[in-house]
């Protein structure tokens, strides 16, 4: 049986609208974020300018319980049982509003902590806080797990737990 799970990812610490060049980094303008919508790359949620002050998305996701653990799925679930994952996109927006993606960073589902998500079954919301500037002051990229993204179980609102 599937039911309803919301994940929201909540950043902060963004790196700015622009980015090189230095260090071997190209030079990239007009830098956003976005999640990324599973099979379809170019179908981004919410592209937030590099230099806001904090971004959020909320995701529609489903569960299932089974014997090997909860699977967490939707539209931008990413991956396979077991290591099933978040993309947000890195991309420099054009004065036509294209998006090329130069960047992504993967926040790994499978590294919330088990008993944070059987919680977030049960209260109805997944919550993924991190900031997204890496240490040497560029957009994170790579694979992302804690402590570097903190998940936590909150209440949707609905009445649940």
């Amino acid at each position: 049986m599937s039911a309803g799970l919301r994940i929201r990812i909540d950043a902060v610490d963004l790196p700015g609208r622009a980015r090189g060049p230095a260090e071997g980094v190209p030079s990239y303008t007009n830098i956003h974020v976005a999640v990324q919508r599973r099979n379809r790359p170019a179908e981004l949620l919410g592209a937030t300018p590099g230099d806001a002050g904090s971004a959020s998305w909320t995701l529609e996701c489903a569960f299932v319980v089974s014997a090997d653990g909860t699977d967490v799925r939707g539209p931008y679930v990413q991956g396979g049982p077991g290591g099933r994952f978040v993309y947000l996109s890195w991309g420099s927006v054009d004065e036509a509003g294209g998006f090329a993606m130069f960047r992504r960073a993967k926040l790994m589902l499978d590294a919330v902590p088990a008993e944070v998500l059987d919680t977030a079954v049960r209260s109805g919301l997944l919550v993924g806080r991190l900031g997204l500037t890496d240490a040497r002051g560029g957009p994170l990229c790579a694979r992302v797990v804690p402590p570097r993204i903190v998940w936590t179980a909150e209440s949707d609102g609905d009445g649940r737990e």
